[in-house]
This record gives structure tokens, sequence and C-alpha cells, in this order.
């Protein structure tokens, strides 16, 4: 018996309510793999020696989270199509050739999540927020043929860059508009996406300001925080009538994004969801 498992991990920091482990490590039982996934808590100034040492120890990969999403990036080998146009990497795999090449999953996260209820190609989003989120799903959603992307922020330098490089490297139109107050969504919006951290445990009380009577049964509601998955949004949503989608189905597709990078299997993503359920109550 081989006694010595394939190793990946994540490095993060603050790293100790990182609730991946627990899904990856479910979808490792589940499917007999002989996997390990060791959540490390990173500080900023050791990112370089943890690379070398997942290096030295012949790691398959590892995640980044904040703060080492576009810092990682300088100790890495080469980049993905979706982690060069989005400027940042959540997923490094290591090639045939021994290579770390960073990836990026949360936007192809997002995405798959998007598409089990309806297409991307041709929809009029909205998306509230332009920070490393909304980056990578207006980067997908673009790549796989939206229509016409509005970022809403209330930094105009940050969301009128999102929406110049969204243009710049893609045929979808976008454009920027200032955050300022309550928002009201224009007609007509196919999906509607809170890709910032409003509502976020423990602040789970707060609300995104956006006119709720706004929201119509037609439009998909996203939202991409994972705790509570059940947020203010959401439940407003669906008592609007919306189609909504949680965090969960992101943070879990992009880990079902990340295990076949690494393993090569199609992990059963129920398995995963149903952990992330039971530890989020």
């Amino acid at each position: 018996m081989d006694f010595l498992p394939q190793i990946v991990g994540s490095f993060a920091d603050p790293a100790a309510e990182n609730p991946t482990v627990e899904m990856v490590e479910a979808a490792f039982r589940h499917h007999d793999l002989h996997w390990r996934y060791v959540n490390c808590e990173v500080p900023a100034d050791r990112l370089a020696a943890a690379v070398a040492g997942a290096r030295a120890m012949g790691w398959a990969g590892f995640n980044c989270s904040l703060p080492h999403k576009v810092t990682v990036i300088e100790y890495l080998d080469g980049l993905g199509e979706s982690a060069r146009l989005i400027g940042a990497v959540n997923c490094v795999v290591r090639d045939g050739d021994g290579r770390f090449i960073g990836e990026n999953t949360d936007g192809k996260g997002f995405l798959r999540s998007l598409e089990e209820v309806t297409p991307a190609a041709g929809k009029r989003v909205v998306i509230f927020g332009a920070g490393g989120a909304a980056r990578a799903i207006a980067v997908e959603l673009a790549l796989a043929g939206a229509a016409k992307i509005t970022v809403i922020n209330r930094t105009r330098e940050r969301g009128q860059e999102l929406v110049q490089h969204i243009g710049t490297h893609t045929g979808t139109r976008a454009r920027f508009e200032h955050w300022r107050g309550v928002y009201r969504l224009p007609e007509p919006v196919d999906v509607a996406i809170n890709a910032t951290s409003i509502g976020l445990f423990p602040d789970v009380d707060a609300e995104l300001p956006l006119d709720l009577d706004s929201l119509r049964p037609s439009t998909v509601v996203a939202d991409v925080i994972p705790n509570p998955p059940r947020t203010r949004l959401i439940e407003a949503a669906a008592a609007r009538g919306c189609t909504v989608l949680d965090g969960l189905g992101m943070l879990v597709n992009q880990g079902v994004s990340g295990i076949r990078y690494w393993t090569g299997v199609e992990v059963n993503h129920r398995v995963m969801r149903a952990r992330l359920e039971a530890i989020f109550g």
C-alpha cells in the first residue's frame, strides 16, 4: 500500500475560517482519492518561502486566498488564460513538467453555478462591486458571451478600470455607474450579482443598498457570500419570485474546478455542498 498521499492545500492569512479544506476533503473521501488538503496560514512576508516549500515537497498544487492572489504570480512559472486576464490567481497547478501554473477558478465557479439555471451568452448583467470577485466574475461572463455588463461601484476609479479592462480584452460591452445611495435596477436586467462583502458573517443584517422593488421575477439574483448562504438579498429576491444563486454554488464549483485541475477527476459537487451546509447550519 502507498502510504504517501498526494498533497494540495491553501495559503492564506488569516486561514482559520477557510471552509475549503472541509469541502475538498469531503470530496477526496467520497471518491476514495489518496489525496490530502492542508490549510496553511501564510503571512505575506513568507509567501515566497511557502511556494518554495510546496515545490520542494512535491505538492500537486495549492489554492491562494487573500492577501496572496496577486503577489503569488511572481513566484509561478506561468498563467492560464483566465488568470492572465483577471490578473489574479486562486489555484496553482503543477503541470507535467513540474512547473507551477496559476489559474483562476473563482469566475469559473460562478459561471458554472449560473449556467445551471441559464446560459451566460447574450445576458445583460449588473455587478455590484469591482474587487477581486467582481473582476473574476466579469471576465468569465464576458468570455462566455454576455451581451452587456454594468459595473456598479462606489469607487469611481476602480469601477472604470474594470470596465475598461473588459472592453479592451473581450467583445462584451461594459459600462460603469457610480454607486451613490440606493440603486435601482434599470430595465431590462437578466442577472444581478452582489460581488461585495455586504452581508458576510458576522454582519449578516447588513443590506445591499438596492431598491428591492426594482427586482423582477425574470431576473436571476446571485450573491457571492457563502456564509450565510441565505443572505438578506437572497431572501428578498426569492420572496419576489426571482431565481436565486447563493454563494455556496460559486464556492463549491470553484472547488470542483480546482480538484479537476489537480487530480483529473470530476468530483460530486453535491457531496461538497452538503459538507458546507452542515458547517454553516
